[in-house]
């Protein structure tokens, strides 16, 4: 079995490889326009991550980000730069999802109760839940956006947004020796490329994978090189557990999410 690593990385320390943690970063994607994904949140803390904004005081994440207390900042194009679109909020709680497994990397899904409100504007919006947890078949093409690193043994997370697209890959295929021997489970999503290349690497942990426009999953964890034929990168899959879970938690309805 590989070397497993979670897709966040350190605020302090930028490093690919974390005693005891796993990360993320875009590799062989592009740079997105400016603001043409205004649902996507940075994430800094102990850890360095991405989320989605999924109600103005509400973001969803990677439960194994480790945050304690830190800020997400919305409407950034630049990791670095000052840009007036910016939001700067303070996380006020942690929610990992009950059955989270550090060790299995099950459930790997958090939300973050936000200090204040987001005004919501061009820059600023939340991207809709899923109206169910289906499962997503083989074949299709998703995508998969984060600051995190770009070239693997570098230390440095990429200044701008970029984004890449990317296959689901059969489970079977994904559970067999040469990948991840049986790790992976119906709650995950496993995808990349057939020639590798294309992938999430460390940093880009928590952020959401979107298929056929619909969020379908989040960023979890992957090999300890990113883009490799056999260590594409695996996904929180959002099931109907997950999604009554996170609107028990944030207040609305399943249906409407209202």
């Amino acid at each position: 079995m590989g070397v497993f690593f979670t897709l966040s990385t350190s605020a302090a320390i930028i490093l690919l490889i974390l005693p005891g943690e796993l990360c993320v970063d875009i590799i062989g994607g592009h740079e997105v326009a400016p603001h043409s994904r205004p649902f996507m949140a940075i994430l800094d803390g102990k850890d360095f991550c991405g989320g989605a904004l999924i109600k103005p005081d509400w973001v969803l994440t990677a439960a194994h980000c480790c945050l304690r207390g830190g800020s997400v900042t919305l409407g950034a194009h630049s990791r670095t730069k000052r840009e007036k679109e910016k939001q700067v909020i303070k996380i006020a709680k942690e929610i990992p999802y009950p059955a989270y497994s550090f060790q299995t990397k099950e459930h790997d899904i958090m939300l973050l109760k936000l200090e204040k409100r987001a005004k919501i504007n061009r820059a600023v919006k939340v991207i809709p839940l899923p109206t169910s947890g289906n499962d997503v078949k083989p074949g299709t093409t998703c995508s998969v956006a984060g600051w995190g690193l770009t070239v693997n043994n570098r230390k440095e997370l990429s200044d701008t947004l970029r984004e890449v697209n990317i296959t689901v890959i059969n489970r079977k295929t994904c559970n067999d020796k040469k990948h991840y021997n049986n790790q992976i489970t119906n709650n995950m999503v496993c995808a990349g490329s057939k020639q590798g290349g294309k992938d999430s690497c460390q940093g880009d942990s928590g952020g959401p994978l979107i298929c056929n426009n619909v969020l379908k999953g989040i960023t979890a964890f992957g090999k300890d090189k990113c883009g490799t034929l056999n260590g594409p990168g695996i996904y929180t899959l959002i099931t109907k557990q997950h999604l009554q879970w996170i609107w028990k938690t944030i207040g609305g309805d399943l249906q409407t999410g209202i």
